[in-house]
């Protein structure tokens, strides 16, 4: 299943599915078996007549998943599926992921979604073209994230400001914006929450809130991007 939208948009939706189950092969009885289940797991029943290009977003992706999987493959490779969807589509297509997993079907996504990531078994962390790292989410978290990460939250919207003034400082090991928080990566979870108050104190950029958090996919990818840079400024220098 492309990222790009792959089904044809002058067809209907039962055509479509009809045209790639004989393209897959299946006979009568089979396609006609397979059409039903498409059209229940994509919420598509009533809508058979409708051309393929009415559909939201959300449906066409359900809609190409359905004939991609039409013919029951071992291992589906799902390219960036969840792309310009809603986050209930988005919520709702994991669950059919997850669901076809759980059936023993083996699914490869690709996203730039680290938060969809959080949801695989075994993930790949891929950078310039290079693999960087894979495990499972929980094994990346503590290979990489050793160390007490501080979720900070300022008032005013001085969050980059709050950034700017931590990130100078050689206790702040790793510093990163997450929306409307800041995440720093400290030695010590009470002395680093100790330094950051202080010295967001002192910059008079005023603390709402400060706490440990688990560190997410994104923390981890952010952390070897980090690293991978030291360590290209280090060769360059020798």
């Amino acid at each position: 299943m492309s990222q790009r939208f792959s089904l044809y948009d002058d067809l209907t939706v039962e055509q479509n599915i009809r045209f790639y189950g004989g393209i897959y092969g299946l006979k009568r009885e089979k396609l006609e078996q397979r059409m039903e289940w498409v059209l229940a797991m994509a919420d598509l029943r009533g809508r058979e007549g409708s051309l393929t290009r009415t559909l939201s977003g959300g449906w066409k992706q359900r809609l190409a998943l359905g004939c991609a999987i039409l013919h029951e493959p071992r291992i589906v490779f799902l390219d960036e599926p969840t792309g310009g969807v809603d986050p209930l589509a988005r919520r709702n297509f994991w669950e059919l992921i997850n669901n076809l997993s759980a059936g023993g079907m083996t699914v490869l996504v690709t996203t730039h979604f680290l938060d969809e990531a959080e949801y695989c078994n075994h993930i790949i962390l891929i950078n310039a073209g290079k693999l960087i790292a894979s495990g499972s989410p929980s094994e990346l978290k503590v290979r990489y994230i050793t160390r007490p990460i501080l979720e900070i939250r300022v008032t005013g919207g001085k969050i980059v400001e709050a950034l700017e003034t931590v990130r100078s400082f050689p206790w702040a090991l790793e510093t990163s914006v997450f929306g409307t928080s800041l995440h720093v990566m400290v030695e010590e979870e009470k002395e680093g929450t100790r330094l950051v108050r202080e010295t967001l104190d002192a910059a008079g950029v005023p603390v709402r809130s400060i706490e440990r958090i688990v560190p997410s996919l994104e923390d981890v990818f952010l952390y070897l991007l980090d690293n991978e840079s030291a360590r290209r400024g280090e060769e360059a220098k020798a």
